[in-house]
């Protein structure tokens, strides 16, 4: 379970989307995000459905492994579905048992919840697995750049972000090795109540934290060591450019997010409940 949590991941290629500039991937990922809380209706999550299917196929990113990101978030998705299944009142009631009810307004709200959950992820493990942490880190630097003129530390947040992000995969690794050498010695993670379970994990997270701050302060080290002092004065050896390719991604991307906002807004199809 805990390999299979690609977010933070990247996958080494020479697609189209690889070859892409950092600003762009990052600014097209929200907009693709946010579109998919804008519509009223299932045109528009078929139109995202099949955008990013597009993006999959040009990002020569293999499909079996950005559906594998999905299977640490089965049990969060699991609770989203049933909470608005049998918490949305509203429309024709469907089923009654007890004090469990689905009506119509319940189970649109839970498969649209489900759909926004999944594409999420899978936007955002995208993003990841084609960009690298130093480029993602730049890009980062450059969007938020504009904020320097009112004292927001652009650099510094962008470093962050992106030591948050590559220390994701490590901190996994660590997690699993010590999981594996902790039943090795007998221990069970498995059997037993919640109440045990969460006992179990005791003997997992004190190594762990203990790692994470052990290299926490070795990265802290290693920077005051090579005379870190923050992104002022400092140059780079790869600058960002905009290239043709660049802008035609801006284009596509903001033609995807107007066409799916009207077409799931204002052009009336519906599905039974959809």
């Amino acid at each position: 379970m805990i390999r299979d949590i690609t977010i933070g991941q990247y996958y080494p290629a020479n697609s189209r989307i690889h070859r892409l500039d950092p600003r762009v991937k990052i600014v097209c990922t929200l907009l693709y995000l946010i579109s998919l809380f804008m519509f009223k209706s299932i045109i528009g999550y078929l139109l995202a459905t099949l955008f990013l299917v597009c993006v999959v196929r040009l990002s020569t990113v293999p499909v079996k492994y950005i559906l594998k990101g999905l299977k640490p978030i089965i049990m969060l998705l699991m609770i989203t579905v049933l909470f608005n299944l049998f918490l949305t009142p509203g429309g024709r009631l469907l089923f009654h048992f007890g004090p469990l009810k689905i009506t119509e307004q319940g189970l649109n709200t839970a498969v649209y919840m489900a759909i926004r959950l999944i594409y999420l992820i899978m936007g955002s493990s995208l993003m990841t697995l084609t960009t690298t942490p130093n480029a993602l880190t730049d890009g980062l630097e450059s969007l938020l750049k504009p904020l320097g003129h009112l004292n927001v530390p652009a650099h510094e947040i962008a470093m962050m972000m992106s030591i948050a992000l590559r220390f994701i995969p490590i901190l996994l690794e660590e997690t699993d090795k010590i999981m594996k050498a902790q039943i090795a010695r007998g221990a069970d993670l498995e059997s037993g109540n919640i109440i045990q379970k969460a006992k179990a994990l005791v003997p997992i997270l004190v190594p762990l934290f203990v790692s994470a701050f052990r290299r926490a302060n070795d990265l802290a080290m290693a920077m005051e060591a090579r005379c870190y002092h923050g992104g002022e004065g400092r140059t780079k050896m790869k600058p960002l450019i905009y290239k043709g390719r660049d802008y035609a991604a801006y284009a596509v991307t903001i033609a995807y997010v107007a066409i799916s906002f009207v077409a799931g807004r204002y052009i009336p199809f519906k599905i039974w409940i959809f």
